[in-house]
């Protein structure tokens, strides 16, 4: 029997859909007419009143996905078609869904105010349409680009340290070489845009400057906002503010969360700690990239995006949960090792398959799994952290 998923539009027009369109104009469909032009399985028909989305959930075939996902990533040879586009003909309901909502909050308006509406709205999900506009308020982005009016060029023309140039330069051609908007044959390249960004906060943050890591970030910034300046500002939230010390020259912060995240495994995964005690293995070892690239090429896009969302609002405990979330998920799994390799190995798959790719629900799992997890106990362990990490120099 072929199963039907149904959603209803005030909208008239024909058309059919694309399982992936919604990430580039779903989100904007004043008018669904946008979407005439794409193939099955989703179809857009008219049924009274209502305009409606069925999407028909039977056979998938390699053909419906592009080898290109809509952020410009290349899907790799073993990219499974099949299972993502089951996926996403499931999550293509819940982006209508909270695209409507999200429509009907923000009124067309380019403001937001914090409130536990608001939070609910994002731990859902932030259409693609008004991802930049929530990250730039709710970050404070906002405020501080437009306090300081004409900053970032100001930036740009100034005196340049060639130190700091040759650093972003070579990292370049590293940053997504699987991203073909990032590739020199681009049509516009935004290693371009990237460069600029990375030089204007290299001279705005001299202490920082420039460390590895910062390239992707800055990276994914730019594919959501398409603005340098805001990208910018996005990315001196973060590091100035949200991930203080993550990306110092002594990375003291980045350290120190990582060592908070092994005592907090302690408290809730205790089996899996004393795993990692009994055969040595330091957190920073399996969990390092997960911190300073804030899960860029650990995670799936969409899901990283959906973690992002959260993370601009709520701040850096979403880095916790997430973890947690992934450590407590695949506890049996963890404990199969028998050695440290094989610890470093299963660390590495956890964060593949249908657990991290079905974003929604994987979102969903971090704010129930690891329980009860408050800013004070954060803190608090940071603290004792710290002092533990400097008196060992």
């Amino acid at each position: 029997m072929v199963k039907f998923l149904r959603h209803e539009w005030n909208r008239q027009c024909f058309g059919k859909l694309n399982p992936e369109v919604c990430l580039e104009t779903l989100s904007d469909w004043t008018d669904p007419s946008a979407c005439l032009t794409y193939a099955k399985p989703f179809n857009v028909l008219y049924s009274g009143d209502n305009w409606q989305v069925w999407s028909t959930l039977g056979s998938c075939h390699k053909s419906n996905l592009a080898r290109v996902d809509p952020y410009g990533f290349e899907r790799p040879e073993d990219f499974d078609y099949a299972s993502y586009e089951a996926f996403f003909s499931r999550y293509l309901v819940v982006l209508t869904r909270r695209a409507i909502k999200w429509s009907k909050l923000l009124k067309g308006k380019n403001s937001i105010q914090k409130s536990l509406k608001v939070k609910r709205y994002i731990r859902k999900g932030i259409p693609n349409e008004h991802r930049a506009l929530v990250w730039m308020i709710v970050s404070g982005a906002q405020t501080n680009m437009e306090q300081n009016p004409g900053y970032y060029h100001r930036l740009l023309e100034g005196e340049k340290n060639a130190k700091l140039l040759e650093a972003i330069k070579t990292d370049m051609n590293r940053t997504f070489p699987d991203n073909v908007k990032f590739r020199k044959t681009a049509d516009p390249c935004l290693q371009h845009t990237l460069y600029n960004v990375l030089v204007a906060y290299g001279h705005h943050n001299k202490a920082v400057g420039y460390c590895q890591g910062m390239n992707f970030i800055a990276g994914y910034l730019i594919l959501i906002t398409k603005n340098e300046e805001e990208s910018f500002w996005l990315l001196d939230a973060l590091i100035g503010r949200i991930l203080p010390d993550y990306y110092s020259p002594a990375m003291l912060g980045l350290k120190t969360d990582q060592e908070v995240l092994g005592e907090l495994v302690k408290m809730k995964v205790p089996a899996v700690a004393e795993l990692m005690e009994r055969h040595g293995v330091m957190w920073t070892l399996v969990v390092s990239r997960w911190f300073i690239c804030l899960f860029i090429d650990i995670l799936p896009v969409e899901t990283v995006l959906r973690i992002w969302d959260c993370l601009f609002y709520e701040g850096s405990k979403i880095i916790f949960r997430v973890a947690l979330t992934l450590i407590k998920q695949n506890q049996a799994f963890i404990l199969e090792a028998t050695n440290f390799p094989d610890i470093c190995d299963k660390f590495k798959q956890i964060t593949k398959g249908t657990f991290v790719t079905e974003c929604h629900s994987f979102m969903q799992k971090i704010f129930t799994d690891p329980g009860s997890l408050s800013m004070a106990t954060i803190d608090k362990l940071r603290e004792t952290c710290r002092e533990r990490l400097l008196s060992q120099g």
